[in-house]
């Protein structure tokens, strides 16, 4: 086999998302730890049995990033193997990747992708990759072009809680304090290094959507060329009800809307939504 992709669980997708005999897929679970509970983050993980034991502890709750290991043993399966990881200011998970990396035998046949998000940010990139290698890119050019688009890519969250991107130190107290008031509705981002910046407070969940939309138009205008992708820990309604207003002022060209995996859940927590475009 020529070609591999090797991707964080915290893309979102299942283990099927590509079945061909010409490229090799393959997903690298994080783990979420529940007092003494461990959830591997794989196809079979339930969320919300996840989510329950973790309100349930009284020993609180941390994740874990693969190991150099965990990237490593699948790095000789193929010729040429890209590997996408969540943001590396966020998560180990890059790093461990790059060490594997470095101790494989074919380290000059291996590259990284650092996506500077998450979620469908890294569906959006797994895509591309996939594109490039149809259209019979070389190795170094793909690195590139993939690279690059990268940077063009814009990831938007709106939680209901925030408890456990503060306790992990993922994002300010402050942030944290805001997102617990009855009214304020933070729209946050990632920023273009990686980090969490929080772009909007509005009042509600409808007030923070409208500012979504606002956002969207204000980031770029060729939709047409792009895909929606759109995460939810458990809230489908408000999924389709954010896609429905997206739609009206941004022609995407294709819309894909599923539930997050454990690791984005565990973060996002209950009705929490990623917007990825």
């Amino acid at each position: 086999m020529k070609y591999q992709i090797l991707v964080d669980s915290s893309c979102d997708l299942k283990s099927d998302y590509i079945k061909r005999d010409d490229l090799g897929f393959k997903i690298i679970p994080l783990s979420i730890y529940a007092g003494d509970k461990e959830f591997v983050d794989n196809d079979s993980l339930n969320p919300r049995e996840m989510l329950t034991a973790m309100h349930e502890s009284k020993d609180g709750s941390r994740s874990a990033c693969p190991s150099p290991e965990a990237w490593l043993s699948h790095y000789d399966e193929s010729e040429y193997t890209f590997a996408v990881a969540m943001t590396s200011k966020l998560s180990g998970t890059y790093n461990s990747a790059v060490v594997a990396r470095d101790m494989a035998k074919n380290k000059e046949n291996i590259y990284v992708f650092n996506t500077l998000a998450t979620s469908g940010t890294m569906q959006l990139v797994v895509d591309k990759i996939v594109a490039l290698i149809d259209e019979g890119r070389e190795f170094q050019e793909i690195i590139k072009m993939v690279d690059e688009f990268i940077k063009s890519r814009n990831l938007f969250f709106i939680l209901h809680k925030f408890d456990n991107l503060v306790s992990n130190g993922r994002m300010s107290k402050f942030a944290g304090f805001m997102a617990k008031t009855l009214i304020i509705r933070p729209v946050c981002t990632a920023s273009p290094e990686g980090t969490i910046d929080m772009v909007s407070k509005s009042i509600g969940s409808l007030g923070a959507y409208k500012k979504l939309v606002e956002l969207a138009k204000e980031r770029c205008t060729d939709f047409k060329d792009r895909k929606l992708v759109i995460t939810h820990c458990d809230n489908l309604d408000d999924a389709l009800k954010i896609k429905e207003m997206l739609l009206e002022v941004c022609p995407f060209k294709e819309v894909d809307i599923h539930e997050m995996r454990g690791l984005c859940s565990y973060y996002a927590l209950e009705k929490g939504l990623i917007i990825c475009f």
